[in-house]
């Protein structure tokens, strides 16, 4: 089942781009399911799946009687667009969402939060014990997620998670680093905890602001 939902995203992805590069024309009809097959080199229900997706989405509509014609161009998917961005972008833009994540963390969070947040951090330290670099990028995106989740904001916490694919590729271009950058700002982290934790927003705000100077 899995395979099968890739495939059927893989062609709907090609659908947007022949749209966006102009093979098929908003306000015209798209081929018939068995062109269509032809042309992308799938099954019936892939066709069909792909089509519903694009169709929930408000690119394609079915009309009774017509077919189902181009209603929209798409926009580019968020993890796509974020992708292409310059990382000097992406890290203004994390910077704003952390800033109002830690803020709405210290007033929100509930046991259960805390706790996440800690079990993270402690896998951050164990990881930086092991000098395992993978384990150090997962673990310190795991607390950094915990955090976004405390906001009680589910909207920020859900772009808030977007982010992260681009970080751990962030991360893993730096890889030739080892692991003293996530080393020297445990303390940080370590702190930025407690300040949550004491519901002390000005104080998670501002060793949010030091960790992000830092580019940990």
């Amino acid at each position: 089942m899995a395979k099968e939902s890739r495939l059927f995203e893989q062609v709907s992805t090609k659908i947007r781009n022949d749209i966006k590069k102009g093979k098929f024309s908003v306000g015209e009809k798209i081929p018939s399911e068995p062109a269509l097959m032809e042309l992308y080199g799938v099954g019936r229900s892939t066709i069909r799946e792909a089509i519903k997706s694009l169709t929930l989405s408000g690119i394609l509509t079915v009309q009774q009687g017509f077919g189902t014609k181009v209603n929209a161009t798409p926009t580019e998917p968020i993890e796509q667009r974020l992708r292409s961005a310059d990382f000097k972008e992406i890290n203004q833009v994390r910077a704003l969402l952390e800033q109002e994540i830690v803020r709405l963390a210290s007033k929100n969070r509930t046991e259960s939060d805390l706790k996440s947040i800690s079990d993270a951090l402690e896998k951050r330290k164990s990881a930086i014990e092991k000098e395992s670099r993978t384990d150090c990028a997962n673990a310190d995106i795991a607390f950094h997620l915990a955090i976004a989740r405390a906001s009680g904001n589910h909207v920020l916490s859900d772009l808030y998670e977007s982010f992260t694919v681009i970080i751990r590729d962030f991360f893993a271009k730096r890889a030739t680093s080892g692991i003293a950058h996530f080393a020297m700002s445990h303390h940080l982290h370590e702190a930025l905890f407690d300040a949550i934790k004491a519901g002390n927003p000005e104080a998670a705000l501002s060793i949010t602001n030091t960790i992000l100077n830092n580019n940990h």
